[in-house]
């Protein structure tokens, strides 16, 4: 699998706005003074009637959608990933999860890979906070073409969800095509030796380790856990017992995020040697995007060694 292009998650959510807007006339975006960033700004031009920036109030962002919701139209709402959920949890949890409104969170700056802008503005326990929330379901897109394919999918499916955007371009994986399935993970590579479950921007690095590796006389699978709530226990705990080994590779604190969900399902239902590749509880620093992945043991080489300890230890 060649992994030559590359395209924002951005763009991708401002098409499909667009195409949203122009096929349900329910739909309706909402921003908090960062739409020209996020993209969805394109869509004030063509549906202005139904665009709502509501400035730097991202409390406020979350409790209008709510009520969107509550007058039957379908808000796609967000902005930077460390405002929302960072500053509005309780009104995720209490006047969108409790009352289980179709409210379509979709935020960007995902991570570490930010950059420049520091700790104070790189989100690694989103996934944390938003798959303990009942009823919240948690996406991270690892491309900008399953990006577009899940935010028009998820206009369609009742209750509330979170879309985590990551902020530069990032490889395309899905060059011919993504369709989404609620709740199902996308296998990418098949494999028999080790299985890596990865998400967002760590899965074209999964994909690259997994070359790698295959050159080295080792089958990896890859599998793309976008939905990381609902989880697909089934395809999770398939590999876990095909491959016997599983790493899991996250732009994300350690804690509480993909790759404890996947440690959740396989400590009940397959317990399997595995390990975790991702932020380790700690915070970023101002940097370039791929001096930071470096630094922090974001990237293919960090999978492979990760794979190579339990290729040795089993543990």
């Amino acid at each position: 699998m060649t992994l030559a292009r590359q395209a924002a998650m951005r763009d991708a959510y401002g098409e499909a706005l667009l195409e949203l807007g122009a096929s349900n006339p329910k739909v309706v975006v909402l921003g908090a003074d960062t739409t020209g960033s996020m993209k969805s700004g394109v869509f004030a031009v063509k549906f202005p009637a139904r665009f709502f920036n509501v400035g730097i109030a991202e409390q406020n962002l979350m409790g209008m959608a709510a009520g969107f919701a509550l007058a039957g139209k379908v808000p796609y709402a967000g902005t930077y990933a460390i405002f929302v959920p960072g500053k509005c949890v309780d009104q995720i949890r209490n006047n969108i999860a409790y009352p289980n409104l179709s409210v379509k969170i979709v935020c960007s700056h995902g991570g570490i890979s930010v950059g420049p802008d520091g700790a104070s503005h790189q989100q690694v326990e989103d996934l944390a906070i938003m798959r303990a929330i009942p009823r919240m379901s948690v996406i991270v897109p690892s491309d900008a073409v399953s990006t577009k394919a899940i935010v028009k999918a998820i206009a369609d499916i009742s209750g509330p969800f979170y879309v985590r955007l990551t902020r530069p371009s990032t490889p395309v994986v899905y060059e011919g095509g993504f369709e989404y399935r609620h709740g199902k993970a996308t296998v990418v590579v098949d494999g028999s030796d080790v299985a890596i479950v990865a998400c967002g921007i760590m899965v074209p690095e999964a994909i690259k380790a997994a070359a790698s590796l295959k050159a080295k006389g080792v089958a990896a699978a890859v599998v793309d856990l976008h939905t990381i709530k609902p989880i697909d226990s089934e395809t999770i705990v398939r590999f876990a017992q095909k491959c016997g080994r599983v790493v899991t590779a996250e732009e994300h604190n350690v804690m509480g995020g993909m790759g404890s969900a996947v440690a959740e399902v396989l400590g009940e239902s397959r317990p399997t040697p595995m390990k975790r590749v991702g932020v380790m509880d700690t915070f970023g620093e101002s940097g370039q995007t791929g001096e930071l992945l470096k630094k922090y043991g974001l990237t293919s080489s960090n999978i492979e060694d990760a794979v190579a300890l339990l290729m040795q230890t089993g543990r």
